[in-house]
């Protein structure tokens, strides 16, 4: 019976991408997940470019704690420095489970709480002496939505793993390489409050991107530009051969203006620069069953008037 239902559910899906795509993706992303700002702390940092800015975020992949009194676990992205026109700031992201920050704005307290243990967890994560003091901005959010799920989720090594003398980002691969070579390089981060070493809690644990995601392979794939008589863009065709993938409900699909992210969890992941800038929410995309490839179109942008 349960895989009948299954397969019931595959089918609505696959018809849902036929008939109303942008609807499909929608929902892809709802229940899939992306990271989602909550708020955004702005403070200052001995060893940071200019103001610190810490953006919490509520991510599914993040487990909640196993027990009130166990560690509280977080996924952090790299420490970035960010120029705005003439403005240098530093931004870093830190992930915690939807109930863990509901929680927190049920309750002021637990909230505050929260906040005092990340800036620990920031300051010696990062080797940063922060101040004491801080505010909570009133955006939700600094700077792109789609550099920070880039920070987060896109397999990037954390900053633990990087040399002193390293200026080229290393991918998920060479992370998991490089930590099967080292001793601790699994080993969680723990933050205690001050004044609780022996108390279990209040703690944060430190997910590694490789607790979270596996190791994922590049698929096959041709991007086209499709211009007019003029040789003017009109809109961006990609075809990704997926040999794995049996429906298009298997596959994550995000667009922005410039970028595109295909993953398929545990199997592929795709990240492509746009070659022009497009119009995201006009994107549609196909599934090819027999051929097990999809299509994605997408208009390009309008220039503004």
């Amino acid at each position: 019976m349960a895989m009948a239902m299954a397969s019931q559910l595959w089918a609505l899906l696959d018809e849902m991408v036929e008939n109303d795509p942008r609807a499909y993706w929608r929902l892809q992303r709802q229940l899939r997940g992306w990271p989602e700002p909550r708020l955004s702390l702005r403070g200052q940092a001995r060893g940071a470019v200019g103001p610190l800015f810490i953006n919490i975020c509520s991510w599914k992949r993040v487990p909640a704690p196993q027990a009130p009194s166990a560690p509280t676990p977080a996924s952090a992205g790299r420490l970035e420095e960010v120029a705005e026109g003439e403005a240098l700031y530093s931004v870093i992201d830190v992930a915690f489970n939807p109930d863990v920050l509901q929680r927190g704005e049920e309750n002021p307290e637990h909230m505050k709480h929260l906040i005092h243990l990340t800036l620990k967890f920031v300051e010696e994560r990062c080797n940063l002496l922060l101040s004491d003091s801080y505010t909570v901005e009133s955006f939700k959010l600094k700077g792109s939505l789609e550099a920070m799920r880039q920070r987060l989720a896109g397999g990037w090594v954390p900053a633990p793993f990087l040399s002193q003398h390293t200026k080229k980002e290393l991918r998920l691969d060479q992370l998991l390489h490089r930590a099967e070579a080292e001793d601790d390089g699994n080993a969680p981060v723990l933050l205690r409050e001050e004044g609780t070493a022996q108390s279990k809690a209040h703690l944060i644990e430190e997910i590694a991107s490789s607790e979270m995601l596996e190791k994922l392979s590049t698929p096959a794939y041709e991007l086209t530009t499709v211009r007019d008589a003029n040789e003017k863009p009109l809109r961006i065709e990609l075809r990704v051969e997926l040999p794995k993938v049996g429906s298009v409900s298997e596959c994550d699909l995000s667009i922005s203006k410039d970028d595109l992210i295909i993953e398929v969890p545990e199997k592929y992941k795709l990240q492509l620069d746009l070659p022009e800038l497009v119009d995201e929410e006009a994107a549609t995309a196909v599934f090819n069953k027999g051929k097990q490839i999809l299509v994605v179109t997408v208009p390009v942008a309008r220039p503004d008037p």
